[in-house]
């Protein structure tokens, strides 16, 4: 669904997108990184659990919730990937750990 463009750095960092070691380039956002790899959704819906994916990519539409690094809630369109980063789709409502 979407690819790099020709100018794309070479240089790639590794993460774990659920549960499979991908590259991305540096830079990336986690939604993008998902995006990048045919992931999916990033989330499922409390009501239906129905999929959900990234839609405006700028953090205003919350549609890119996600479990990054264990902890759930995270808008992957605001998160910049990092060396052996775990991204998971997140399934339902999830609790803020206080």
């Amino acid at each position: 669904m979407f690819s790099l463009l020709p100018d794309t750095p070479r240089e790639r960092l590794n993460v774990v997108i659920n549960g499979k070691t991908v590259s991305v380039p540096p830079g990336f956002t986690a939604a993008a990184a998902m995006l990048l790899h045919n992931a999916g959704a990033t989330r499922t819906t409390p009501i239906n659990d129905e999929g959900r994916a990234p839609y405006c990519m700028m953090g205003v539409c919350f549609e890119c919730l996600m479990e990054i690094n264990g902890e759930a809630n995270q808008q992957g369109c605001l998160v910049i990937v990092s060396e052996g980063m775990r991204i998971n789709t997140q399934h339902g409502k999830r609790e803020v750990q206080a």
